[in-house]
């Protein structure tokens, strides 16, 4: 029997930036002006959706101004809260990236995972973490410490990848390796040498692991920090690396892809990549 999934992603432009209100209020404006397309996914049947990196601020990391660290939240906390609300609504799967605090000083880069029924079911910390050329993350986020988990989901066994983790390829086979059947990447990315980028490495990823991706970026640019065009172009990718869906440059937009989880086997019987790795070869990876 098929395994026939409809999954979504949105990308998302700004609608309030620094000096435009409070932090709280940035973020409230972020969050409504994504509901109704929340709302758009549920109603058209999307079993999973999926946000774009830390959905409810800017990308404020192009700056390094300790103001933003109010902008970070317990997770579970108000926003997850919140978002469970329309999981359960529409028996969605919403994977929600978001600032998490987990004590004073503590922050991560992190998307939490909401089953259809509303419960969460844990969170992935972003784990590579870059300091380099106007993406000055390590003045926010702390490394990940949570591994590489892969959450069974109603309908899916779900992973969870950001960003900057796309070009790191150790990762993404740790989650075809514990299980994922969709690995989801939300990303705040711009126009010039990652532009080729992104539409290389995942789906190198998707290949190599035999597991769909759907990969999401921002749209527009965002003052002050304007660190360039957020050029969209979300898309999902299938097992043989192939992208079968994918979102526009410059517009907010809900992109949903249909797809069947049978495929993962039947890619998987044919290039047996899993039953040919030679792990004990790779030791000095770690070593290095």
């Amino acid at each position: 029997m098929s395994r026939l999934i409809k999954s979504g992603l949105i990308q998302m432009s700004l609608p309030l930036t620094e000096g435009e209100g409070t932090i709280k209020e940035i973020c409230d404006a972020m969050v409504q002006k994504h509901i109704p397309l929340i709302e758009e996914a549920g109603k058209k049947g999307v079993q999973i959706l999926c946000l774009q990196e830390i959905f409810n601020t800017p990308y404020f990391c192009p700056g390094q101004d300790k103001m933003w660290y109010a902008s970070a939240e317990s997770v579970p906390g108000p926003t997850t809260e919140l978002m469970a609300t329309y999981a359960k609504k529409y028996h969605m799967v919403i994977i929600v990236p978001i600032y998490e605090k987990e004590q004073a000083g503590v922050l991560y880069n992190t998307a939490a995972v909401i089953d259809a029924d509303g419960t969460y079911l844990g969170k992935y910390r972003k784990n590579h973490i870059p300091h380099t050329s106007g993406f000055w993350e390590k003045f926010f986020f702390k490394p990940g410490n949570l591994g590489y988990p892969v959450f069974k989901t109603k309908y899916a066994k779900v992973g969870v990848y950001i960003c900057y983790d796309r070009h790191f390829p150790e990762g993404a086979r740790c989650l075809g390796l514990n299980g994922a059947e969709i690995v989801y990447n939300p990303s705040a990315t711009v126009a010039g040498l990652s532009q080729y980028l992104w539409k290389l490495e995942q789906p190198a990823h998707a290949a190599a692991n035999a597991y769909f991706m759907g990969c999401i970026n921002r749209v527009g640019e965002e003052k002050p920090w304007n660190v360039g065009r957020f050029y969209g172009s979300s898309y999902f990718v299938d097992p043989r690396g192939q992208i079968f869906a994918c979102a526009s440059e410059d517009k907010d937009e809900l992109l949903i892809g249909n797809f069947d989880l049978d495929m993962i086997e039947e890619v998987r019987n044919t290039w047996q990549f899993f039953r040919d790795r030679r792990s004990e070869t790779y030791t000095k990876l770690v070593d290095l």
